[in-house]
């Protein structure tokens, strides 16, 4: 029977070390019994982990694929997860750096728009995209739809909801989605192009998907969702819902600890990148370098990376850099970043005030000044 594999970064004094370890894993993440008491026949012959290969990274550092069967998993994303990264999780010196889903590749199909998709909604066939976000928390529905007015008639191609803009009562979750889907949608009845504007779902478990269908009613071209915080198979559930064909935005919320240690769970382009695709997120947001959460150019482009790679999961996806945009960093940015990405433009857009229209019709000239 075929397999998927997973690679692991192990941090171990010597090869037979590593070896020790990954045996370890393959072990942990399936049977999680002593290898003396798996039960012969089908179950130590398919459902145990298989080391497949091991190879030194630098002093210290090893690469360990493992390759697990399918019936280990079936066709559930969250037992998918658990597999690749349950109880091995909790353990130090083990981090995810490579997923192939292998024959549970039409299981897990990924992005349902992905560029070309969230490019043809927009109306924008080439270059750079931009999403202002609508914050802060305590501002009323009312004048975070005529922020989002403004800059959908600059140009915008994104306006999205800040994630911090739930189901609170000053700002309830369906009012403020009716007061921005009627604004964006006066907006791009006068203009050319599309102003996607996408609602941060939000509400108890049990209303999500309710909430999700009101808010396409109400106006929404997308979603953002927060995996961190409400699990990454409720973006599966949303990518999939055929009744609501919306694409996702992903938010990081939540999801740091997963990337920030240096010997423990993922690489920055697994979590922002790999498994935002594997859940069917089409925008994927992450900290800009030079933010103030401190990701290095070289994470932001691993995430890039992971984002757009065709032989990715799916269709590649939109990376969304946030925080530090400006006119001045606008030819850097594009730079580094390329055409395929959306550029957020976060709180430092508020000091513009009743200008922030200008001040995106600025941005917008210097991404698409040549270099």
């Amino acid at each position: 029977m075929s397999r998927f594999t997973v690679t692991y970064r192990l941090f171990a004094a010597s090869a037979a070390e590593a070896r020790a370890r990954a045996e370890g894993v393959a072990l942990e993440q399936t049977v999680e019994v002593p290898r003396d008491v798996v039960p012969e026949g089908f179950i130590a012959d398919e459902i145990v982990g298989r080391v497949e290969e091991i190879g030194a990274e630098a002093e210290g550092r090893f690469r360990a694929t493992v390759s697990y069967s399918p019936e280990s998993t079936g066709t559930e994303l969250p037992q998918l997860l658990n597999v690749m990264f349950g109880n091995s999780s909790i353990q130090k010196g083990i981090k995810v750096t490579g997923l192939d889903l292998g024959p549970l590749a039409r299981a897990f199909p990924g992005p349902r728009f992905g560029i070309e998709g969230v490019r043809a909604l927009a109306g924008c066939a080439r270059g750079p995209m931009i999403a202002p976000v609508l914050k802060p928390q305590g501002t009323s529905p009312r004048t975070l739809a005529a922020i989002a007015e403004r800059c959908a008639r600059a140009g915008a191609h994104v306006v999205k909801e800040d994630h911090g803009l739930t189901d609170q009562p000053v700002h309830s979750f369906r009012a403020r989605v009716t007061a921005i889907g009627a604004a964006v949608a006066r907006a791009n009845a006068e203009k050319e192009g599309t102003t996607l504007y996408f609602a941060n779902l939000a509400g108890r478990s049990e209303d999500l998907m309710e909430n999700a269908r009101f808010a396409k009613e109400a106006g929404a071209h997308g979603l953002l969702i927060m995996p961190g915080l409400f699990g990454f198979d409720l973006v599966r559930r949303v990518a999939e819902a055929p009744d609501l064909g919306l694409p996702i935005m992903t938010h990081p919320s939540f999801l740091g600890p997963h990337v920030l240690s240096e010997d423990t769970g993922f690489t920055h382009g697994m979590m922002f990148g790999t498994l935002q695709r594997l859940a069917g997120s089409d925008i994927s947001v992450f900290p800009n370098v030079g933010g103030r959460f401190g990701f290095t150019a070289e994470e932001c482009l691993d995430i890039v990376s992971a984002c757009q790679d065709p032989d990715g999961i799916g269709r590649p996806m939109l990376p969304s850099p946030g925080g530090g945009m400006s006119p001045e960093r606008a030819a850097d940015m594009r730079a580094m970043y390329g055409e395929d990405t959306v550029f957020l433009l976060g709180g430092s857009l508020l000091r513009h005030a009743e200008r922030i229209g200008e001040a995106v019709a600025d941005l917008l000239a210097a991404l698409d000044r040549p270099a």
